[in-house]
């Protein structure tokens, strides 16, 4: 075991990217939602109707280029727009039931990638020593 105090954060940083990296990408085979899609219908269906503005602010992205991933997800009928109850200005963005079921079809066949590996490449013991690490990455990001 390593001591706390001979762990280099850059180093450790670099293991990280260099372990987690792969998994992401075997999470995203090519026939499924982009990640910015898949961010912004996670968000509707957490938390409820957003305007574009919001869903921008939540993704720390410009309002265009939120205008932008909202009218593709429109074009797939993923999400719909609705006028706002007391600003007629402003429209509501809500995920369909479409948007929902691709959303959690998504999240499913992710898990299920991650459940197959876990149990075809790790023992017993190093799946409860990831267990136990699970709260650690929660708290990087």
């Amino acid at each position: 075991m390593i001591p706390m105090d001979e762990v280099d954060p850059l180093e450790l940083a670099a293991e990280l990217r260099t372990a987690i990296g792969p998994l992401v990408r075997t999470l995203r085979p090519g026939d499924e939602l982009p990640q910015n899609q898949a961010a912004v219908l996670g968000w509707l269906v957490r938390e409820g109707p957003h305007t574009t503005s919001e869903l921008a602010a939540l993704q720390r992205v410009r309002h265009q280029s939120m205008a932008r991933t909202v009218a593709l997800l429109g074009e797939a009928g993923l999400v719909e727009q609705r006028p706002h109850e007391t600003d007629g200005r402003k429209l509501m963005i809500t995920a369909t039931e479409a948007g929902t079921a691709a959303l959690h079809a998504q999240r499913a066949r992710r898990e299920d990638t991650i459940a197959t590996a876990l149990t075809e490449r790790l023992t017993p013991e190093e799946r409860r020593l990831l267990h136990q690490a699970v709260p650690l990455l929660r708290k990087l990001a």
